[in-house]
């Protein structure tokens, strides 16, 4: 039985991708922070001792990372160079102080490092442009990352927008989902013409699973299903799903002056390396999480 080591396996992409690699026969150690029950492992990845310690111990055939601080609108930006690209930099460099040679490891970066690109679908070779911290901090992390290619094999990964359930409410699909679920009669929003391209995130777990299967390694990919959604079309579907029309109000503390209007991904690349195919629809993910 091989064994995987995800990070951030108790958050929410990680709760999916730990499921998918169990039922697939691996051994999964589950990375978590402040001293989660569910967790194998506790430890701050900015912490390199305690990095260390924790691989030299699990010793696993591959790493899933997915730690990161991912909540764009966090207050602190230096945090997000800390964990992303430092943390980030302890899992790679403890790996070789362990003298493990994974099968592979797979970093999760963001499709946010394309900024606001001219472009109407977004491929790898579209240049990188990003507009806030948390993205800058993914570029910043994929370039030393990079410089890791010829010594150990990497694959960095580009999710775009997903949701599911156990999503924090934080975030803007399940803080809807929710809204409707009370029956609540008055949500605050950004702006509502902003289009995202979303993917369920049990797709998004199959299409880790199936790049860590795959032969492919140096690589940068697109996880995406390559098709947008706007913010008015999902609050309409909603309207018709919960059998009432909520009032929607544009909150202006909720626009950013960086907002990126449209995030249409290509998934072609995860396609033609993996053959990927997205399973689920926006409209059955809304309907599974308004029912949950």
């Amino acid at each position: 039985m091989k064994t995987i080591l995800i990070t951030g396996a108790n958050g929410f992409t990680g709760r999916y991708v730990a499921d998918v690699f169990a039922a697939q026969n691996y051994h999964v150690v589950r990375h978590g922070f402040h001293n989660n029950p569910e967790s194998d492992f506790t430890c701050d990845l900015t912490d390199k001792a305690a990095v260390c310690k924790m691989l030299d111990d699990v010793r696993p055939d591959g790493v899933i990372h997915l730690a990161a601080l991912s909540f764009v609108g966090h207050d602190d930006p230096s945090a997000f160079y800390r964990v992303n690209v430092i943390g980030t930099l302890n899992v790679l460099e403890a790996l070789a102080q362990a003298k493990i040679t994974p099968d592979k490891v797979i970093v999760a970066s963001s499709a946010n490092v394309y900024g606001n690109p001219e472009v109407e679908v977004i491929d790898e070779s579209t240049p990188p442009n990003p507009v806030n911290h948390y993205a800058a901090s993914k570029l910043a992390m994929e370039f030393m990352v990079k410089t890791w290619f010829p010594r150990m094999p990497v694959i960095l990964t580009r999710p775009f927008n997903y949701t599911g359930m156990g999503q924090n409410e934080r975030f803007l699909v399940p803080k809807i989902v929710n809204h409707f679920r009370e029956r609540k009669s008055r949500i605050e929003l950004g702006n509502l013409d902003v289009a995202r391209d979303f993917s369920d995130v049990q797709d998004i777990a199959k299409a880790y699973f199936l790049l860590y299967e795959s032969a492919c390694h140096s690589e940068i990919v697109n996880l995406c299903s390559g098709r947008v959604y706007t913010l008015k079309e999902i609050i309409d579907y909603m309207n018709t799903l919960a059998d009432y029309q909520i009032e929607v109000s544009v909150n202006p503390a909720f626009v950013r002056d960086n907002e990126i209007k449209i995030l249409r991904g290509s998934n072609d690349k995860l396609k033609a390396l993996t053959g990927y195919r997205p399973e689920k629809e926006l409209t059955d993910t809304l309907s599974r999480m308004y029912n949950a």
